[in-house]
């Protein structure tokens, strides 16, 4: 708040003690307010440039990373589908051999 005030009491003083007439002043200051406002549209357009490339980098990062779990996601998959289907080829072979030893016979 000091800041603000000091700002504004040192432009009013400098206003006062210009050696340009009021209506150059006005210009003056007309000019630089179009030329602050112009820097700052510019840097919020330059701004939004970067959040829209970072946007656009993570969304990127997102397929990709989402990519490669859903590989390792189907990976697993087909190898829980595979482990499955060996114990249950293991279960059958063991029935028809105690199936087979049953119907010889002891020994």
């Amino acid at each position: 708040m000091m800041f603000l005030l000091g700002a504004a009491s040192g432009a009013a003083v400098a206003l006062l003690y210009a050696p340009t007439t009021g209506r150059q002043s006005r210009e003056f200051l007309a000019r630089r307010a179009r030329d602050a406002r112009d820097q700052a549209a510019a840097a919020a357009n330059r701004a939004r440039e970067l959040v829209e490339q970072g946007t656009r980098a993570v969304v990127t990062s997102i397929e990709e990373w989402k990519s490669t779990v859903t590989s390792a996601i189907d990976e697993g998959r087909q190898a829980v589908e595979q482990g499955r289907d060996t114990v249950n080829d293991a279960i059958e072979r063991g029935r028809d051999a105690y199936h087979q030893a049953k119907s010889q016979g002891p020994a």
